[in-house]
């Protein structure tokens, strides 16, 4: 780590961040120059304090209860984590994200949102993220009334035309240089924090102390943001890329969202540091020589990692972020870690070159129908999973505290079964997050999709569309399934309980 400190001061890496200099990570600047907004967002962002507080003070005397984000990936990501990390201490409105078109996740959510006291809060980058643009369809059918509804976009894009021409509540209009896993301090993130009655002056200025340490030396072991990036690349590049999360509850799902900024913004190329976030904590001889364990804020209740550092052979760091408006803070931290690890592994973490895939098979079974590829035996591609080297299981199913309990339980009794790292994540939110790793990270997993039996479905219409929410579920599991076999992954098929019965 020293020598690698001692060639970014040659490099002048820091320097060059900050400078906006391009070359650090492609010698052209097409999705680099233009995705560097984030590195000052906050100081934008606090001169807009007052406008957010008195939007919020507004939705409040106007009756509003709750709020549901609709967006998927960076748009909704950091909206959960502040929803839960904050539940507790906050009295502004509930707020709920709905980054899912399965039927059943979206009809959880519209249970839980009572007609005329919810504002809708459409976030999209591009204005033209599919589960967004159906999901709003859905609930302006419901309620025809801008007054219910907020947009959060970039400038000219197709939401916010849609927005004006139905005169929404509010549209809120983000920095174009800032990229979606980015956003979490943009208007992103402030948006939902400011109905949540989050003290907005407060969450910024840790995020302010920590830019201004991020910037106030060239020496990368003095700077949290460098220090971070180099220890986790360094550890990627000596084969311990599965870095493996222990997130304190107080600040929610913040794993959650590091998966996503570590994912997407590595894994690619070939290349890149696999996220484990929420894998249940197992003996020291469970766990291969490719993890790094990372533990950020208290343990958790369920043991702590004392037992892996006195193991010797297992690597493990950790940190505390303080109180929950650390969050602030640890937002930029990792973003700047992200941007550092980058030029050490030798990619560019702004783009996503393998999320369109998916997008195009997902389009293209809407489209014309196109006959299903046949599917391995799911139990074959369990009991082969060592060859693989981790294994994903993509649930495409709604987000409950039964369903998440259910795949803890499955995945921790497999990572003991054949000592790999496992993943969990709910679909299709992760075509927008860890898709990207999966597709081109350095690692071939194996992949269990978890999709329920087609006729528990009770299709959702869509307005104005030809298929309804359950069979763009299913289209969307499809085509990832076929953009991960077009790459050499192998992908099977199961329902829970099967899997379960596998992992038994």
């Amino acid at each position: 780590m020293h020598q690698r400190g001692e060639a970014f001061v040659d490099e002048r890496v820091i320097e060059r961040i900050w400078e906006r200099d391009h070359s650090l990570w492609r010698p052209e600047p097409t999705e680099v120059a233009d995705r560097l907004g984030w590195l000052e967002v906050d100081r934008e962002m606090s001169a807009a304090i007052g406008d957010l507080e008195q939007f919020a003070a507004a939705a409040r005397a106007d009756g509003y209860t709750t709020a549901v984000v609709l967006g998927m990936g960076g748009s909704s990501l950091a909206p959960r984590v502040l929803a839960e990390a904050f539940a507790r201490e906050t009295r502004g409105l509930e707020v709920l994200v709905l980054d899912s078109t399965v039927p059943a996740a979206i009809r959880a959510v519209e249970a839980r949102a009572p007609r005329g006291r919810t504002l809708f809060i459409a976030s999209s980058k591009s204005g033209t993220t599919l589960e967004t643009a159906t999901l709003l369809d859905y609930f302006w059918l419901r309620e025809p009334d801008g007054r219910h509804f907020v947009a959060i976009t970039d400038a000219a894009s197709p939401l916010e035309d849609l927005a004006r021409e139905r005169e929404f509540r509010r549209v809120f209009l983000n920095r174009a240089d800032i990229g979606g896993r980015f956003s979490a301090l943009s208007y992103v993130g402030l948006v939902p924090a400011a109905l949540l009655g989050i003290d907005l002056a407060r969450l910024l200025d840790g995020a302010r102390r920590m830019r201004e340490a991020c910037e106030a030396t060239a020496n990368p072991l003095a700077n949290p943001g460098a220090q971070l990036g180099i220890l986790i690349a360094e550890a990627a590049l000596l084969d311990r890329d599965a870095l493996t999360l222990r997130v304190a509850p107080a600040i929610g799902v913040f794993g959650a969202w590091l998966e996503q900024l570590i994912a997407e913004s590595t894994g690619k190329d070939g290349r890149g540091i696999l996220p484990v976030c929420d894998e249940p904590l197992g003996a020291p001889e469970v766990y291969d020589d490719s993890r790094f364990f990372m533990a950020i804020g208290a343990a958790d209740g369920e043991g702590t990692l004392q037992a892996l550092t006195d193991h010797g052979r297992l690597p493990v760091a950790s940190y505390s972020p303080g109180d929950t408006y650390g969050i602030g803070g640890e937002f930029f931290r990792w973003e700047f870690a992200a941007a550092v690890a980058g030029r050490i592994l030798g990619i560019n973490p702004f783009d996503q070159p393998d999320v369109e895939a998916t997008k195009r098979e997902t389009a293209r079974l809407l489209a014309d129908g196109a006959p299903a590829r046949d599917t391995p035996c799911v139990h074959d591609v369990i009991e082969d999973v060592d060859a693989h080297e981790y294994l994903a299981i993509h649930a495409y199913l709604p987000r409950s505290r039964d369903n998440d309990r259910r795949l803890r339980t499955v995945r921790a009794r497999l990572r003991n079964r054949f000592r790999v790292p496992t993943t969990v994540e709910y679909g299709p939110s992760l075509l927008h997050s860890t898709g990207q790793y999966h597709k081109g990270g350095r690692r071939r997993g194996a992949f269990v999709q978890v999709v329920e039996d087609a006729t528990r479905d009770h299709a959702l219409a869509i307005p104005g569309r030809a298929y309804d929410f359950a069979e763009l579920a299913r289209a969307q599991a499809e085509g990832d399934r076929v953009a991960l076999d077009d790459r050499g992954r192998i992908v099977a098929r199961a329902t829970l309980a099967d899997l379960e019965a596998i992992g038994a």
